[in-house]
């Protein structure tokens, strides 16, 4: 693919200029009706120019959509050791809102192609999968220490936490529903740490 030959310093910097068009354009003016002319004149390259990294719109648009995913549900955010799991509960919340606000408008495009877009949807349910994995661990660590009811589903309950959090952002950052963040925020994480049985520590 075209995307994967060795480039070049120079090919790198000019790889990237098509990639920082593309997000642009994608954002000004959707997908479909995005054009890989429009990206080559965004980035002042000439159109065949863009064939030398990516074979079609669809391969730019992977990339900045994993690009997007990875930022998204990046691990190593939590607090460092001793935290307990309340504040890693508040941290993560606020680190999720922080990366969806950064890429709020991207978000909206890529869940509107993943309506028609199987190959999308699926990078969407891959990345999804794997920050969910992550929050069913914790909370299996949190069982075996008696912190969480033993007979959770720890993997159900990661996954409808996830939809929670997903969907109230999504209509918040996406849709421009409310506008005091922190009582946003602060209510997000009452109910997850309620739905888990965590008590605060003081």
């Amino acid at each position: 693919m075209a995307e994967e030959a060795t480039l070049t310093e120079r090919g790198v910097r000019t790889r990237e200029r098509l990639i920082q068009a593309a997000r642009e354009i994608f954002e000004e003016m959707g997908f479909l009706d995005a054009r890989v002319g429009h990206i080559t004149r965004r980035a002042k390259v000439a159109y065949g120019t863009f064939y030398t990294y990516f074979d079609s719109k669809e391969a730019v648009f992977r990339e900045i959509a994993d690009r997007l995913f990875t930022d998204m549900t990046e691990p190593g955010r939590l607090p460092l050791r001793g935290a307990s799991p309340a504040e890693r509960v508040r941290r993560a919340n606020r680190s999720y809102y922080e990366a969806y606000l950064r890429n709020a408008r991207m978000m909206a495009i890529i869940e509107q192609v993943a309506t028609f877009n199987e190959e999308f949807r699926e990078m969407r349910r891959r990345h999804r999968a794997t920050s969910v994995g992550r929050s069913a661990h914790a909370i299996r660590r949190w069982q075996g220490e008696g912190l969480v009811a033993a007979g959770l589903d720890a993997e159900m309950a990661a996954h409808a936490l996830a939809a929670m959090v997903d969907h109230a952002l999504y209509l918040r950052l996406v849709q421009g529903d409310g506008d005091d963040t922190e009582r946003f925020l602060d209510t997000l994480d009452a109910l997850a740490i309620r739905a888990l049985g965590l008590e605060e520590r003081t």
